[in-house]
């Protein structure tokens, strides 16, 4: 993605306008003023000093041993005013750098926790977060990629940077027109040429900041990208091995630990070759950087010399000088000393505003089968029509009606669409047109692979109801019923359910989810086809007497679960067809 340093401003603020116009923008602005003043204050401190160090090099200069005590210690009248002491200054600048920095972090948390939950409710809303995988899936690119690191990282690195940034930027705006009057009027005069240039260390200062931001950004520009791609390579990185983590019994089953090395190495080779370039690219932004800051120690000093030693410049009007000189330089060289930082920035920008168009897409997009709640208690299909995300048609039902109270199986030969029929009667495939009639009753869909969050097994059998909706007594009668009895003192302890328990029993846990919650409608998508066929037939035996007035509609491999529907049917090129 090729982007700009220079409309950082616009984009930043697109993505910091919610917030700062939310019903917590008060808060905010308050905190944020108060920053504002503590980072003016400092400012002002700074130009304090400036005038203290004149009036304190003067005192060593003079050998005035009472004007050197003061100017430490309390105070000293100056034919300026009253000159603080460095004690009372010092005090000061710790109260103010303490409390800056808290009331800085006290917003960068509220701020963060008020976009992270908004983020996360737009990534959820609209299934927006499972449509940006299969449009991803179906080669949208790597604009959808790492959603993880965008709402953990990006968002926690693009609230503080938001804020280093611009107080840094306004601190030295400040800087800027604190010392350029003070340098102006220490500097005067200089004749070039026979032409006469007033204030001419400020005009040296600026031609000195031109210069060196001309160059950085010469230099530096092509950080934004590889800053860019090194977020994504490290995420992707990061992201095969939470992989291997969840899936650690497969990789051993199929002792696949040399190709895990292999995809490893190939993905760290991605790491390591873009650190490389921004090594490369860094080194000379640096060797720029650094030269450029120590030239400018020295400079101002080499400049002003000629007057001092011709005797119309005291020592301290030299140093006052220098350290003028150095703040005016200093904050016109504010990209140059930044530009590393909003490199990084623009790519943390980049990445955000990249996923929180994914998700307005996303939402946006195509609705799938339309769902319409009617007081008919069947579920009436029409005018289906699926597609898989490249556009090709995969299912087409004209009409068909599924009668409450009356079991339903679906067979088909694998790759036929009936998962993906199973996902449009849920609502959650994007790519499908038609209509779904149904009535109030409730509808729970259980997946082959079923989900289980994070948290105690009672949090997952309860799932996605709250737990405290049901008793003791109740999950340990579905653990029971479900064949998961071994399991019943663990209601309470928190583990990895998705890994501790086997295939089966991840089954049987999610038909105890379905005992329950008790649907008038229930959905399965080879809910049992990890149980042997006996095991099976004895659980959705136990099943339907429990939940004698819930429909069942199956998709099955198997005849025997088929054969004890009320109607049957089949996928065959697209169509459904009614079984004999």
């Amino acid at each position: 993605m090729q982007t700009s340093i220079l409309t950082l401003p616009r984009d930043a603020w697109r993505l910091a306008r919610p917030y700062f116009t939310s019903d917590e923008r008060w808060p905010a602005y308050l905190k944020l003023a108060a920053i504002v003043v503590l980072n003016l204050s400092m400012v002002g401190m700074d130009v304090v000093l400036n005038f203290w160090n004149r009036a304190f090099y003067n005192s060593l200069q003079d050998k005035d041993w009472n004007s050197f005590t003061d100017l430490l210690l309390t105070w000293k009248r100056t034919p300026g005013g009253i000159m603080p002491g460095f004690t009372g200054i010092a005090f000061l600048y710790i109260f103010v750098a303490v409390y800056r920095t808290y009331l800085n972090q006290w917003l960068q948390i509220d701020w963060r926790r008020w976009m992270t939950t908004h983020m996360v409710r737009d990534w959820l809303a609209d299934r927006a977060y499972y449509r940006i995988a299969l449009a991803s899936a179906g080669g949208a690119g790597d604009t959808n990629d790492n959603p993880d690191q965008r709402i953990a990282e990006d968002l926690r690195d693009f609230v503080a940077s938001t804020l280093s940034l611009a107080l840094d930027l306004l601190s030295n705006v400040v800087t800027l027109f604190s010392f350029i009057f003070i340098l102006w009027t220490l500097s005067g005069p200089v004749t070039v040429l026979g032409i006469t240039i007033p204030g001419f260390m400020v005009w040296a200062a600026l031609a000195y900041a031109v210069i060196g931001t001309w160059l950085t950004h010469l230099i530096g520009r092509k950080l934004v990208n590889l800053s860019f791609r090194q977020q994504r390579v490290e995420a992707d990185f990061r992201f095969a091995l939470v992989r291997l983590r969840e899936n650690m019994e497969g990789v051993a089953l199929y002792g696949g630990e040399a190709r895990e090395q292999q995809g490893f190495g190939r993905l760290f080779v991605a790491v390591r070759d873009n650190w490389w370039a921004i090594m490369q690219r860094t080194k000379l932004l640096n060797a720029l950087v650094a030269g450029y800051s120590q030239v400018s120690v020295i400079f101002p000093i080499v400049v002003a010399a000629p007057r001092y030693f011709a005797g119309t410049l005291d020592l301290g009007g030299l140093t006052q000088t220098a350290g003028a000189f150095g703040s005016v330089q200093g904050a016109m060289s504010w990209f140059v000393t930044s530009y590393r930082d909003l490199a990084s920035y623009r790519a943390t920008i980049d990445r955000l505003t990249l996923f929180r168009d994914a998700i307005d897409a996303a939402r946006a997009g195509k609705a799938g089968v339309v769902q319409r709640v009617s007081q008919n208690a069947d579920q009436h299909l029409q005018g289906l029509d699926i597609s898989l995300p490249n556009g090709q048609t995969l299912i087409e039902i004209d009409d068909l009606v599924l009668q409450r109270g009356q079991s339903v199986a679906l067979q088909g030969r694998s790759g036929s669409g009936k998962s993906t029929l199973f996902r449009a009667l849920a609502g959650i495939w994007p790519f499908a047109k038609g209509s779904l009639e149904h009535g109030t009753g409730s509808r729970l869909f259980l997946p082959q692979r079923p989900y289980f969050p994070l948290g105690s097994l009672r949090a997952a059998v309860s799932y996605p109801e709250d737990p405290k909706r049901f008793t003791d007594a109740e999950i340990i009668t579905a653990l029971t019923i479900a064949g998961l009895e071994h399991l019943n003192a663990e209601m309470h302890h928190v583990d990895s359910w998705s890994t501790r328990l086997s295939g089966g029993e991840q089954q049987r846990l999610a038909i105890a989810r379905a005992l329950l919650i008790k649907p008038d409608w229930l959905f399965m998508d080879e809910a049992t086809s990890s149980l042997d066929a006996a095991s099976e037939a004895e659980l959705l035996g136990k099943l339907r007497m429990v939940l004698s007035h819930t429909t069942f509609v199956s998709i099955t491999h198997r005849d025997a679960v088929a054969a004890t529907a009320q109607r049957r049917y089949r996928l065959e090129g697209g169509k459904l067809v009614a079984a004999e």
